[in-house]
């Protein structure tokens, strides 16, 4: 029987999934890894999925595809870029997993397109044929589909939401080197660091956070009145709809859809992004729904495999 693995590759691990190719994940491990440069990981790494493969009743001669994700920009040839919060050789590790599914079709695929391919093939996406995914965690990415395939752009940088810019007034510099990108409201530590801005601006102290992306201490105090929590999720809200509003006006997507680790406050802010990217939109646009994604943390697996699987 045919099977799918999909690689969602991390700084500290790999989560790797076992699927039909009919989409149905069968079996899923997490392969500690660290980094990723020689020939001693590239075992750990092909060892670890033997092992998943065997442990299911399954062998490497029946694997005809083999997906990775990585959290850097990948071309439309598979080429990967700069990976700057990883120590990974692709191609190192691409020879390796070569080597050991000698049957598999093998593919790179950026992790926030990963994700909008898992969505597309298996998620809430899965009748679209157009549509934008915003991965809101640490960061901000995105994975833009249009006619049922992924928009990954000339050098691999299309999709980077987070870096779209929504103040020209930010004298703060954004990771990427630039003033007023998206990220630096919209993400996990974006709103930590504006709530922390309206605490001081208020004279209060925060809540107790437990680290610089502690948006779920934020939500919980949204929830009981904190006022300064509610303008950081208003801020997150107004710029994220205004980025949403820019980027119909280029490709018109029927539908957003909201991930990442952000995305479990989705009720709180929900209606409050809609209202903003409704203020913003061209008309035509204005019945784009706004949802949330519906794999999780495993949406990158789905797509790795996905994307495994086109050949």
């Amino acid at each position: 029987m045919d099977k799918v693995l999909g690689i969602d590759i991390g700084g500290t691990s790999i989560k790797a999934g076992m699927f039909s190719t009919e989409g149905q994940l069968e079996a899923a491990a997490k392969i500690p890894t660290g980094e990723i440069v020689s020939e001693a990981d590239f075992a750990l790494v092909t060892e670890g999925l033997k092992k998943l493969l065997e442990d299911n009743g399954a062998t490497v001669a029946d694997v005809v595809g083999v997906g990775l994700d990585v959290p850097g920009p990948v071309d439309d040839e598979g080429k990967v870029g700069m990976l700057a919060n990883i120590e990974l050789d692709p191609d190192g590790l691409q020879a390796a997993l070569k080597r050991t599914f000698s049957r598999a079709n093998l593919a790179f695929v950026n992790d926030a397109n990963a994700a909008a391919l898992g969505e597309l093939w298996q998620g809430t996406a899965k009748d679209a044929s157009s549509f934008v995914l915003v991965a809101i965690g640490t960061g901000v990415g995105g994975g833009v589909v249009t006619d049922g395939k992924i928009v990954s752009g000339a050098f691999g940088a299309g999709g980077e939401i987070g870096h779209i810019t929504v103040n020209r007034e930010e004298t703060a510099s954004c990771g990427c080197g630039r003033q007023g990108c998206l990220e630096q409201y919209a993400s996990a530590s974006g709103i930590v660091r504006v709530y922390k801005q309206e605490c001081k601006a208020r004279g209060v102290e925060p809540v107790k956070l437990d680290g610089p992306t502690d948006t779920l201490s934020i939500f919980n105090a949204c929830r009981a009145g904190d006022e300064a929590a509610q303008a950081a999720i208003s801020t997150m809200c107004d710029y994220l709809g205004y980025a949403l509003a820019q980027i119909s006006v280029i490709m018109d997507p029927q539908m957003y859809l909201i991930g990442g680790g952000v995305a479990g406050g989705f009720k709180l802010f929900a209606e409050e992004l809609r209202a903003a990217f409704r203020k913003y939109c061209l008309a035509p646009s204005v019945s784009t729904r706004i949802l949330p994604a519906s794999l999780g943390n495993d949406a990158a697996m789905y797509g790795s495999a996905f994307q495994a699987m086109q050949g």
